[in-house]
């Protein structure tokens, strides 16, 4: 019987680590995906045990301890009330929020001054951002020789003019305090992580302040503030706060205590609100002022996913009540 050859057992030992190597990958994603799977299930259970209580807190929803409407805030990402949820004869303010709500955000003080006739000065901002701007406020606020009329501030970003300072002698000559708080948008000038502000004086504003530093002819405060997009990937938290009443009379003022619901919501992501409000003709309540005195039933839907990368996708979970305290149709 003849064996096999050199070149026979090289190929049979490819074949096989390959085929081995085919199958452990095939196991691999197995145990990963239901691995994945099994965490999913248990972040949707747990919610679900969350929004069964909420639901029957919100049901039995009543007047607070210190007089205060059944409804406090009826926001599309927050909602609070007061309810007894303990049984202990006291009514506790309940607030479930989405926290944080969007993206990321920052914000940035810097000063600069100038010691010169007409003189400017400047200040940069730099690696701001983690994702992807949504909005940028930029406000600036002015000290020195400005009490003249021809005494005035240009205020610019990245070499655009946003708008000029004290105008028509409305600001005080050397007045020891920032004056003309005025606020530009500077999205589309931030949008590339890098912001640089001048302020240029007129030539007519003089070194003649001492506020801080001697002899400056302007002072500038600027505060840089910014809102980042939230990414198709964001999770954020859904929580519950319970603040008991404390104090006679009585205040919810006290210690709070959170509850985490979920870590892995993604409303804010998909743009869909957490809570809507109903009348007792079932009409959707947009108007902020008819959500708190006209709504009767709160519906609610949370988009909860431990990774939207990967399957299975968004769960929603999702639940209506009618507080009995509010009912209008009886």
């Amino acid at each position: 019987m003849r064996g096999f050859t050199f070149i026979e057992t090289i190929i049979t030992v490819a074949i096989f680590a390959l085929t081995l190597g085919a199958v452990g990958g095939f196991l691999m994603l197995g145990y990963r995906t239901q691995s994945f799977a099994f965490e999913q299930s248990q972040a949707i259970s747990e919610t679900r045990r969350g929004i069964e209580q909420m639901t029957k807190e919100l049901r039995e929803a009543t007047t607070g301890q210190d007089g205060s409407y059944v409804l406090d805030t009826t926001d599309d990402y927050e909602l609070i009330f007061y309810s007894d949820i303990d049984k202990d004869n006291e009514i506790e303010q309940v607030r479930y929020v989405i926290n944080p709500a969007g993206g990321g955000s920052g914000s940035a003080t810097q000063f600069c001054t100038t010691f010169t006739a007409g003189g400017s000065c400047n200040v940069v901002f730099s690696d701001f951002l983690q994702e992807t701007l949504e909005s940028a406020t930029l406000q600036v606020s002015l000290e020195g020789d400005l009490n003249g009329g021809s005494e005035t501030a240009l205020i610019s970003g990245d070499g655009v003019s946003l708008g000029t300072l004290c105008t028509g002698g409305d600001c005080g000559q050397c007045v020891a305090f920032y004056q003309d708080l005025t606020s530009f948008d500077v999205t589309s000038q931030a949008t590339d992580d890098f912001l640089e502000v001048f302020v240029d004086g007129s030539s007519s504003v003089d070194p003649i302040c001492d506020w801080e530093e001697p002899n400056h002819s302007l002072k500038a405060r600027i505060q840089f503030s910014w809102q980042e997009a939230v990414s198709v990937e964001a999770t954020a938290v859904f929580q519950k706060i319970v603040t008991d009443p404390t104090g006679w009379p009585p205040t919810y003022t006290g210690t709070q205590e959170t509850f985490v619901i979920s870590e892995n919501a993604r409303n804010e992501a998909r743009e869909l609100p957490v809570f809507t409000y109903y009348d007792k003709d079932n009409n959707l309540l947009l108007d902020p002022t008819s959500r708190l005195n006209d709504t009767t039933r709160i519906h609610l839907e949370l988009i909860v996913n431990t990774n939207p990368e990967r399957a299975p996708d968004d769960f929603s979970i999702e639940t209506d009540v009618r507080l009995r305290n509010l009912k209008q149709n009886l």
